[in-house]
Order: structure tokens, then C-alpha cells, then sequence
């Protein structure tokens, strides 16, 4: 696949999941403000984009600085999960403009695809069965792997080291899709070219000056190609 402004041949592509494939970040976000309505806590309803794209010691902050007790902040993410677990059986998950569109459009092209997410696997599978597009992709790497190979999450560049090492493409002929900072930081430290599509929070100067390409949706990308 030959895109503006890059030289080299892309012939594998891996994607973040959250945010950049499925509407999931905003669906974490309203099921936050709900479990915390429910709890009464009284969080401002803002205070949860600080948990888009987060990396781990960043959650970890936020959870210390708003939850009085492991118990309370447990509740809350399970509950959080629950709802979101819950919206997407009901439909409410859904793929981000151009998804759908992207994916047939690189399957035509003959790109080998792969996913590379901060989420459990049996999330990013529930994900992917009810969004009916499970079947683009080679493989996934997912939390679990993580924590099986005993490797760091993002902003680290391991996953996607990790991902660029079982795909068997030469690094200068993968492109990575991310929607967040934390992610934009993963892909370009583990020295790959890295289109953002920002979701809930626009593009950092980091992310500007790091991204290879920032477009408003995936339409926009495939103008490119």
C-alpha cells in the first residue's frame, strides 16, 4: 500500500482497539460517570478523560486521588466494565467512522492486520465477535500478553515490538493506528510509523511532532492512499 507522504511500502498494518476502532473510550467515560452517580461519589463528570488512553502509574494516580479505599475504587471499576460489558450486548458499541471501510479497503489490498491493545483479552474478543470484524485480523496481543511475557504496557514500545516481531513485516513496512498519546508514544518508541486518530482528546504537541500522520477519521486516511 503506497500512502502520501510515506515512502516505504506498507504492507502490514497493527491498530490499537479502544477509541480507535470502536467507540469504547466514550462508552468507559459515560459508564464512569454513572458508577460514580450510583456510588455517590461525587467526581466532576470531566475528571474521567484523565483515564482515556491512560498509561498504568496514570490510573493509579487517579484512582489514589479520588477512591478512599481499595474496595471503592474495585466497585467502581467493576462496575464501570459491567456497564460497558452490558451497553455493547445492547448494540451501543459501535465501529468509529471509517472503520469498516478501512478494513475491506486494506483485506483488498492484501495487508496482513493484527491488533495490539491495553484491554483484557476477553474484552477485546467480545469486541470483536459483536462487532463482526474479528476475522480481518492475524492475530491480537492484548493485556494478557503483557502480563505473560512479562513486558510493559504502554507508553512502553514493547507490545509493539512485540506485535512487529510475530507479523513477520520488516518495521519500515508496518504502519500502527492509535487514538491516544499514551499510544502514539508506544508506536514511534518502538521505532514505528504511527498514523493518530484522535478520539476524546485532541493531539498533544508530543503527538504532532511524533505521529507520522494525524487525520480526523479513517475516511480521511484512505484519501491518502
Amino acid at each position: 500500500m503506497k500512502v502520501n507522504g510515506i515512502v516505504d511500502d506498507i504492507k502490514g498494518v497493527i491498530f490499537d482497539m479502544d477509541g480507535l476502532l470502536v467507540n469504547s473510550e466514550k462508552l468507559y467515560w459515560e459508564a464512569n460517570i454513572q458508577a460514580t452517580k450510583e456510588a455517590k461519589l461525587g467526581l466532576p463528570d470531566d475528571s474521567y478523560l484523565k483515564l482515556a488512553g491512560a498509561t498504568v502509574k496514570e490510573m493509579q494516580e487517579f484512582y489514589h486521588r479520588y477512591f478512599k479505599t481499595e474496595k471503592q475504587r474495585d466497585d467502581f471499576i467493576k462496575r464501570t466494565d459491567d456497564l460497558v460489558w452490558e451497553w455493547t450486548d445492547q448494540g451501543k458499541l459501535k465501529l468509529q467512522p471509517g472503520v469498516q471501510e478501512a478494513l475491506d479497503k486494506f483485506q483488498d489490498l492484501g495487508l496482513h492486520m493484527a491488533i495490539a491493545s491495553s484491554n483484557y483479552k476477553d474484552v477485546v474478543d467480545h469486541v470483536l465477535w459483536v462487532t463482526g470484524i474479528r476475522n480481518y485480523f492475524d492475530f491480537e496481543l492484548t493485556y494478557l500478553d503483557v502480563q505473560k511475557g512479562h513486558i510493559q504496557a504502554k507508553p512502553a514500545p514493547d507490545i509493539y515490538l512485540a506485535a512487529a516481531e510475530r507479523i513477520h513485516i520488516p518495521k519500515e513496512n508496518l504502519l500502527v493506528f492509535e487514538d491516544s498519546s499514551t499510544g502514539v508514544q508506544a508506536a514511534s518508541s518502538a521505532g514505528l510509523k504511527v498514523v493518530m486518530i484522535p478520539d476524546l482528546l485532541p493531539p498533544s504537541e508530543f503527538d504532532k511532532n511524533n505521529a507520522t500522520m494525524i487525520c480526523k477519521n479513517f475516511f480521511e486516511f484512505l484519501k491518502e492512499i
